[in-house]
């Protein structure tokens, strides 16, 4: 369990002032100028040592991606692009950063952005976020108030602009380079990779794009240190992380734990513990609504990182834990899910703009019962044609939560259909 001592989000829950006053009390914008005066190479260098993992869902190498960045300008700028766009069913940990620890994101970006000698931070934030887009905006005026960011930002010498973008509140935006194609004022559709954003991104020119939790825990580990963050969780799977607890828990939350954390303890901790207590439990979604369930069985012991989740056929993902007791209709649940991935995909990708349609009306079928045995093969057929066959990762988003279902669940769709045609013989 996470000492208190090492939580980065200390103001989470928004108990205390959220903007400039009360940032610098929590020590943010503690010796940035000397973190700036570092140079570019040492802070990425510092950022690998620590083990930082993008937090929006891949989990890469942060300090890795960073490194990917040009050195030489060449005659172009370089950015660096924020994903605040958090529109994961059953995800809300960025939300409460961005509302809550404003300045944490600002002086992330501007740390971040010197690493990798960009010229320029743009905050792509999710549309519907109202208020936390007026929070964020805020603390950016005041941190252009105060010069720690622009002309000579924290007096280091270094230029750098934070711009935030509103988007439309479009699914496929949270994809990197769906979300350059938003901010180029374009249709939010993913691009062909090959070039990558690091050579050819925003506007045409070398770009990185982060996580809005990755940015912001990127302060406090130049001032604590690489190996007081990788002292923290497992090896590959260092630090802290912020989870978001849903679904039928008696306290659902967001809460900043060490990785590695068992599943069990998480939520008894934290979220007060299944609804009815944890024998009641029947599955898990560990990380988001994209990654398959887990069954009770599995969910006893797995731990909650990005190498123990792929073991057990899921992932971490965006951490956000959707709980589901006895009462839950796992059909229902995951055609629900079948119909928001059908109605996001940007319908570039014909296995993807296609496929999501056709898994979305056999799922509505099964949760009638109304199919043959064999269509249950049908669907992981289909499922296995759509992943990895598609430009970004929806395609992949929209097979693995039905394979998860049939994989954990199979006996329960089976006697699904056969109650229903009993009925109509």
């Amino acid at each position: 369990m996470l000492k208190k001592e090492d939580r980065i989000f200390t103001n989470l829950y928004g108990a205390e002032d959220p903007f400039l006053t009360g940032a610098r009390a929590r020590g943010d914008w503690d010796k940035t100028k000397d973190f700036i005066a570092l140079g570019h190479d040492a802070i990425i260098d510092i950022i690998k040592a620590s083990g930082l993992r993008g937090r929006g869902g891949a989990g890469f190498g942060t300090g890795l991606k960073w490194s990917f960045m040009p050195k030489e300008k060449k005659g172009r700028p370089s950015y660096l692009v924020i994903n605040a766009d958090e529109s994961e069913p059953g995800t809300c940990k960025d939300r409460d950063i961005i509302r809550n620890d404003p300045h944490k994101i600002v002086e992330g970006a501007l740390l971040a952005g010197y690493a990798m000698r960009a010229d320029a931070a743009y905050i792509y934030i999710r549309g519907e976020f109202y208020n936390e887009a007026v929070a964020l905006q805020r603390a950016i005026d005041e941190a252009y108030e105060a010069n720690l960011i622009g002309k000579n930002a924290c007096g280091s010498g270094y230029d750098f602009d934070v711009y935030l973008h509103r988007g439309a509140g479009a699914y496929i935006c949270g994809e990197e380079t769906a979300l350059l194609e938003s901010l180029e004022g374009k249709k939010g559709q993913p691009r062909l990779k090959p070039p990558f954003p690091a050579g050819v991104g925003l506007y045409g020119c070398p770009t990185t794009i982060n996580n809005i939790e990755t940015i912001a825990v990127v302060p406090t580990i130049l001032r604590r240190g690489a190996s007081w963050f990788a002292g923290i969780g497992r090896e590959k799977n260092e630090g802290t992380k912020v989870f978001c607890i849903s679904g039928h828990v008696n306290n659902p939350c967001n809460v900043e734990e060490e990785m590695g954390i068992p599943l069990r303890e998480l939520i008894e901790k934290h979220a007060g513990g299944v609804r009815g207590g944890w024998d009641n439990l029947l599955a898990i979604i560990p990380g988001g609504s994209s990654v398959p369930m887990l069954p009770k069985s599995i969910c006893d012991t797995v731990l909650m990182d990005f190498d123990s989740l792929r073991a057990v056929q899921s992932g971490l993902g965006t951490a956000g834990i959707i709980v589901m007791d006895k009462s839950t209709d796992v059909i229902q649940a995951i055609e629900r899910l079948s119909h928001f991935y059908m109605h996001e995909s940007c319908g570039q990708c014909t296995p993807c703009r296609e496929g999501t349609g056709w898994m979305w009306r056999i799922m509505k079928r099964l949760v009638k019962g109304d199919a043959k045995l064999d269509e249950i093969d049908e669907l992981l057929d289909i499922t296995k044609q759509i992943e990895g066959h598609t430009i970004c990762a929806l395609g992949d988003a929209a097979a693995w939560p039905i394979q998860g279902l049939v994989r954990h669940f199979r006996p329960v769709i089976e006697e699904r259909i056969n109650s229903f045609r009993a009925r109509v013989a």
